[in-house]
């Protein structure tokens, strides 16, 4: 059976297979787009205030790639890498390279030379843009990688940075760039020719392994911002009360180099005309600040950023009353957790999506009629895709009925850069394997769990998520993860890794009897807990918010597999 959209009936806009990503955004009026009031910013500087225009964005994008050309002669298909948290240039940095017909590799600031240098590698980039803050790191990996020093651009160093002044910035690269005449012929696709011309070698999350580069077209990213610009109605004249309309102001605190960030938040949202306020790095308390200083009105969030929001006690003291959406993706968020955020958020719609790098990600997202999304429930099928729900025999799940989510549309990645195994693994003739366990009801996509991670208890599957979101819900629990250990008798039983919040690791460090206690009561709110409790200092995530379950998995197989059960 094919799931689809309840909106399939109504088609989808042209999807332009002859534009790249900047000539679509900075030189294509799509009749979808709806009209940005005037002096709406496209960016604002989250610590300034400072408005940034679509006029100055063209115009350092035009100099930026013309920076770029007259000094290292970058042309098509050369990679860059760009290794920054967000910045108000971070746009301007993938538009002019996408104007050359190069391609962008956007990597986590947060990595070591080690991982950076996998990147640098497996792309071959040709330059490194980079964050002054992490200098140090992009030295190290470059020099590794044969990147030589001239070919690193600094963004934007400041006092604190530890910059040495031998690297062009890129300030100076725009200054240069806008004061000669333009060293570069943009060329225009041939129709057609968006659907293999790769605009992103994005790299995966690395959940279960090693990150892959997925190959991104720009045709697929294109197609995936029409698709939810037609899911949320955003220029339907008969839709009346839209989710978001132009001039609302959405938080850009997701990082712009993971597909969510990327697609959703930063060109999703200018394209539906909204202003976005650029956040390097989150600070909860100072993340709250900026939503009330900026009177911003949709937040885009992970499960992590929902749990402070329903349990720090700092957020007693801000207004949030102001803020009329909040979307959670990148992992599954617990039907307890929404009920809880809704008190916190009173007068906006809550809703989840989901998606994955493969899929140029939204797959599904909170309808764009729901006042509320549906419990548990990771949205409505976007128009366009097509999905299945295929049981481990091969054949087709009912409505209803649970097994691995596979979809096809017109966003998917095209596979993963100089890994042919694992494209076909993924893959298949046009669909793509999520790896995710789900349910389908009334074209809503329900995540049980990675099938991966699905823990198998007497034969019966058990979703760690779940278990996590009741745990949750205590009053004691900050953080929580749930991994499966060996069990002679049922296979496999569940152990629970817990952090404790402040005031509960107060009694227990005046009282040890406390902690046994706890255990015991969150044992019994959960009386599949088999494996037991561990208290820990962190739950190990992604950067962006995934538990990396596999970390804690092989720790427990490991530590506590053999112990007795009472230890626990």
């Amino acid at each position: 059976m094919h799931f689809t959209s309840p909106k399939d009936s109504t088609p989808l806009p042209h999807i332009p297979d002859d534009l790249t990503l900047p000539q679509f955004f900075l030189d294509f009026n799509h009749p979808a787009r709806p009209v940005r009031p005037p002096g709406v910013p496209w960016l604002i500087e989250d610590q300034t205030a400072r408005p940034i225009s679509f006029e100055e964005i063209c115009l350092r994008t035009s100099s930026l790639a013309n920076a770029f050309s007259l000094k290292w002669n970058i042309v098509e298909n050369d990679a860059v890498c760009v290794f920054s948290p967000n910045h108000v240039d971070y746009p301007v940095c993938l538009w002019a390279i996408h104007r050359l017909g190069a391609i962008v590799t956007p990597a986590n600031p947060g990595y070591s030379a080690d991982e950076l240098l996998h990147q640098l590698q497996t792309t071959k980039a040709a330059l490194l843009l980079v964050y002054a803050d992490f200098l140090p790191t992009a030295l190290s990996a470059a020099k590794l990688a044969g990147l030589g020093e001239d070919r690193i651009v600094v963004i934007e160093p400041s006092a604190a940075s530890p910059f040495n002044g031998k690297h062009e910035t890129l300030s100076k690269l725009v200054a240069y760039g806008s004061s000669k005449p333009q060293n570069f012929v943009e060329r225009k696709l041939r129709p057609g020719e968006a659907k293999t011309k790769v605009a992103f070698y994005s790299f995966s999350s690395g959940t279960t392994g090693k990150p892959k580069a997925v190959v991104i077209p720009h045709y697929a990213f294109i197609a995936n911002i029409l698709q939810k610009a037609t899911h949320f109605g955003i220029s339907d004249p008969s839709m009346k009360k839209k989710h978001m309309n132009p001039g609302d102001v959405a938080v850009a605190v997701l990082p712009f180099y993971h597909i969510y960030g990327l697609v959703v938040v930063l060109h999703y949202m200018l394209f539906a005309g909204l202003s976005l306020v650029v956040i390097p790095k989150f600070d909860f308390t100072k993340f709250l600040e900026s939503v009330v200083r900026h009177k911003i009105t949709h937040l885009f969030l992970v499960p992590p950023q929902i749990v402070l929001l329903c349990k720090h006690p700092a957020v007693k003291n801000y207004n949030l009353s102001h803020v009329k959406l909040c979307i959670s993706g990148a992992a599954p968020l617990s039907g307890e957790l929404m009920s809880s955020v809704r008190k916190v958020l009173p007068n906006a719609t809550i809703g989840q999506g989901y998606g994955m790098t493969e899929t140029c990600t939204t797959v599904s997202i909170l309808g764009g009629s729901q006042k509320m999304g549906t419990v548990g429930s990771a949205g409505q099928i976007l128009p366009g895709t097509i999905a299945r729900v295929v049981r481990p025999d091969g054949t087709l799940c009912k409505e209803g009925e649970q097994g691995e989510l596979v979809v096809t549309g017109p966003s998917m990645a095209l596979g993963y850069l100089n890994n042919e195994a694992a494209t076909k693994e993924s893959f298949i003739d046009g669909w793509v394997r999520t790896g995710d366990e789900v349910i389908i009801r009334n074209s809503e996509v329900f995540v049980v769990d990675r099938l991966k991670e699905i823990i198998k208890v007497k034969g019966f599957q058990v979703a760690p998520a779940e278990l996590e979101g009741h745990l949750l819900l205590h009053k004691a629990v900050a953080d929580a993860c749930v991994v499966g250990i060996p069990d002679e008798y049922s296979g496999e039983v569940p152990l629970a890794f817990i952090v404790l919040r402040e005031d509960a690791l107060k009694r227990i460090a005046k009282n040890p009897r406390e902690g046994d206690q706890l255990k015991a009561d969150l044992k019994k709110r959960i009386k599949s807990l088999a494996g037991g409790v561990v208290f820990i200092d962190a739950v190990p995530k992604n950067p962006s918010g995934k538990i990396l379950r596999r970390v804690l998995r092989d720790k427990a197989r490991q530590n506590y597999a053999s112990q007795p059960r009472a230890k626990l």
